[in-house]
């Protein structure tokens, strides 16, 4: 245990020991990362510092670690006012033995590692809270921030082990209880199609661009020379495309119309815009986000690359149709392709396992309705009305199945409402959950 402080805050790290399979308690162990944050001024009242209630804040994802914070920051500011907050590091991410293709190389072979990253979805998140959680509160429930797939595992917790929650809190993350990934694309890209046309409403010029740029790279495609990024791997114009997935942020479209301001030297693509093109489609910082983010969905069936395969129902997205046309070139969004595993570095190594995880059927339930529909723990969602990521068809009818839940519906924000809102959200959230609104 180490403490130090930030302005306005103290905070403590711990590490804890979880089983890998929690159905196997005594095979190998895993570390769990936390720093507990807690306003500075109630630190020094012992009697305030102690009597505040905890809350668990889940990140969203999957394959992200939780925040870094730098004292009274954002949500976290509103947060404090009540709670002791606690920042997990998911497994496999931050500083919570990282799954990477460093950390997975110690595998004999890609079955082992498919094998290995079956347990990182949200069922073993939530059994790792729960072993975590005695020993954080001395055994008492604690309140839950589900933010985005953080909220997939709020679900996933009131479903098999409500009895830990207090309060529930969710934002922009109420999943199809039995939706399946090809459920989820067929909406999310007829969203991220509606968003492509918003940006290019605000920005006509991009078209043009983006055209351009689509066409300078099929180009070289074509004449066997591919446009290589400064960190390595092929820029194609699929995985051009995927830049799209900015648009589904508050000031993601027009941090679009920056990066296609200006993207050529001369006649060719230039550095500035190349590199600032890698740092959107490195999955660097995430890779586990690529390997298990169909996986996220799915419950008793194989995804089979589900984004790849229903792109093919959209015929807009085909690049074609910008490149040999006068059509707009459509960017996607939230889908990871098989292709990705070839094209960045960090992936290539991962590509037999993502394919195995693919193709794998025997993945449990994350979702109980039955006990879902008799949820006795207060809980409010945020849905976010034109949400790129987790749509709202699903969320509304995850809303109205979830006993008690008082859902927030909302065109105010996009998918980083929670971020962004300088504790607005989160302070809705709570009165909504606490029936004050």
């Amino acid at each position: 245990m180490r403490s130090y402080r930030q302005p306005g805050t103290i905070l403590t790290e711990r590490i804890f020991a979880v089983p890998l399979d929690h159905d196997r308690p005594d095979g190998e162990q895993i570390e769990i990362f936390t720093r507990e944050v807690i306003a500075a001024d109630a630190a020094r009242s012992a009697d305030r510092g102690s009597d505040l209630p905890w809350l668990v804040f889940l990140q969203g994802g999957p394959g992200f670690g939780a925040p870094r914070p730098i004292g009274l920051d954002g949500w976290l500011d509103r947060a404090l006012r009540e709670f002791r907050v606690l920042l997990l590091d998911q497994r496999g991410t931050g500083r919570s033995t990282p799954a990477t293709r460093q950390t997975l190389a110690r595998f004999p072979d890609a079955a082992a590692q498919a094998n290995y990253l079956s347990h990182f979805r949200a069922d073993s998140i939530v059994a790792d809270a729960e072993l975590i959680r005695p020993q954080v509160t001395g055994g008492a429930p604690w309140a839950v921030l589900g933010q985005s797939f953080g909220g997939f595992c709020t679900v996933s917790y009131l479903s098999k082990a409500r009895g830990g929650i207090s309060e529930a809190f969710i934002a922009g993350g109420l999943p199809g209880l039995s939706a399946t990934a090809d459920d989820v694309y067929r909406l999310t890209y007829q969203q991220v199609a509606a968003k492509c046309r918003e940006h290019y409403e605000r920005y006509p010029q991009d078209v043009e661009a983006a055209r351009r740029v689509a066409r300078e790279l099929a180009a070289h495609a074509q004449a066997g020379r591919p446009v290589e990024l400064p960190g390595g791997g092929e820029l194609t114009v699929e995985r051009f495309q995927s830049i799209g997935q900015l648009l589904g942020s508050s000031t993601g479209s027009h941090t679009l119309h920056y990066l296609l301001e200006d993207p050529f030297a001369g006649r060719e693509l230039s550095d500035d815009f190349l590199h600032r093109v890698q740092a959107l489609l490195s999955y660097a910082s995430a890779p586990l986000y690529a390997t298990v983010h169909e996986a996220c969905y799915t419950q008793g069936a194989p995804t089979r690359w589900s984004a790849q395969r229903v792109r093919a129902e959209f015929a807009e997205f085909d690049s074609s149709v910008a490149i040999d046309g006068d059509a707009p070139l459509m960017f996607t969004g939230e889908m990871v392709y098989p292709w990705a595993f070839s094209h960045d570095p960090v992936l290539k190594p991962l590509a037999e396992a993502a394919e195995l995880l693919a193709q794998r059927a025997d993945w449990p339930a994350l979702y109980d309705p039955g006990q879902l529909s008799r949820n006795e723990v207060p809980a409010a969602a945020a849905i976010y009305f034109s949400d790129m990521y987790v749509p709202r068809e699903l969320s509304l009818a995850t809303a109205a199945a979830i006993r008690g839940l008082r859902p927030w519906v909302t065109n105010e924000y996009e998918h980083d409402g929670l971020r962004v809102s300088d504790g607005a959200v989160l302070d809705r959230l709570i009165a909504l959950a606490r029936g004050r609104s």
